[in-house]
């Protein structure tokens, strides 16, 4: 079996900064620990086996609720990924799991014959194929790694509680700093574009005009959509990012005062900046859990041609309102 690394459940400075770091987009596709078996504390051959994935942010947060315990951890490779996305991308599933409890020998190593799993993790996992060819009996457990301790302390039992999927203020709030970042090289160049065009043709204004709108409307879709996101009207996250966007330009009108009363201007706003919030809004779907691949694909048919659409015929009306 090897030697089998005893790990700390303290997280270290270090550990809290790569967090940091990841969670505003940097290192996050190399953020990972080896795949293999772990112990916590001085596991013995009864206790339990947890599973988890190699994303370092998943396994931290694992080990970190698991303080004062003894057990083992077994980590399949995902290639940096988290349980929930690996389970879906099947890096998390069945072959994995076998074949990390046969390099580890984990069948000499605990004398029963469960895994204690995420519920996330369960559309990756055949749990009868695992049993027939390991042996072992696949359990799961909990969503968040917070209720562990109290499952392992109620026997096991999962409670209803722990099967509840949350998407919280703090949930939602903590997701926002990645998004920004993964927009901001787009981002960076379409502002160029409204801004230079319009003063190469004479129309320095307008063009500051447009890019702090478009910003603005970006901004609305990425991180207000988000945070207001049970608050707002509509099932589909791009109907709920262009009643933000409407919202963003009825106040817009509403303090700008009779200088910003063009008509053609007017119109162009309430079709373009809609249509930008209900874009980057309709990105964050990646990240909630409360959408599916066949509905964001569903949503997408749908909303995308709108978008276009507007954005097309907003833009006319912007050129015609620089020479009204």
């Amino acid at each position: 079996m090897g030697r089998i690394p005893q790990i700390s459940t303290a997280l270290t400075l270090r550990d809290r900064a790569g967090a940091w770091l990841v969670r505003w987009g940097i290192g996050r596709l190399s953020y990972l620990v080896p795949a293999g078996l772990y112990a916590v504390g001085h596991a013995t051959s009864e206790d339990p086996v947890i599973v988890t994935a190699n994303y370092k942010m998943s396994y931290d947060i694992l080990r970190n609720n698991l303080t004062g315990r003894r057990l083992w951890i077994l980590v399949l490779e995902t290639y940096g990924v988290n349980v929930w996305c690996a389970a879906g991308k099947g890096t998390f599933g069945t072959e994995e799991l076998v074949r990390r409890i046969e390099e580890t020998a984990l069948s000499r190593l605990v004398t029963h014959r469960r895994l204690t799993m995420p519920i996330l993790g369960a559309p990756g996992i055949a749990a009868h194929e695992v049993r027939s060819r390991t042996g072992f009996e696949v359990r799961y457990a909990t969503i968040r790694a917070g209720d562990l301790p109290e499952f392992l302390d109620n026997g096991m039992v999962t409670t209803p509680g722990m099967r509840q999927l949350t998407f919280s203020l703090r949930e939602r709030l903590v997701l926002i700093p990645v998004e920004l970042m993964l927009s901001l090289k787009p981002l960076a160049f379409i502002g160029f574009l409204l801004l230079s065009v319009p003063m190469l043709f004479g129309f320095p204004y307008t063009g500051l005009w447009m890019t702090a709108a478009f910003f603005a409307a970006a901004f609305t879709g990425i991180a207000v959509t988000p945070l207001l996101l049970p608050w707002l009207p509509g099932r589909y996250f791009s109907v709920k990012g262009a009643v933000a966007g409407v919202a963003l330009v009825l106040a817009y009108y509403l303090f700008a005062g009779s200088s910003a009363q063009n008509v053609f201007f007017i119109w162009s706003a309430f079709l373009v900046l809609p249509a930008v919030s209900a874009f980057y809004a309709l990105n964050f779907t990646g990240c909630t859990p409360f959408t599916s691949n066949s509905g964001v694909k569903k949503e997408m048919r749908i909303a995308l041609p709108l978008m276009t659409g507007s954005v097309v015929l907003g833009s006319i009306l912007a050129i015609v309102g620089m020479y009204y």
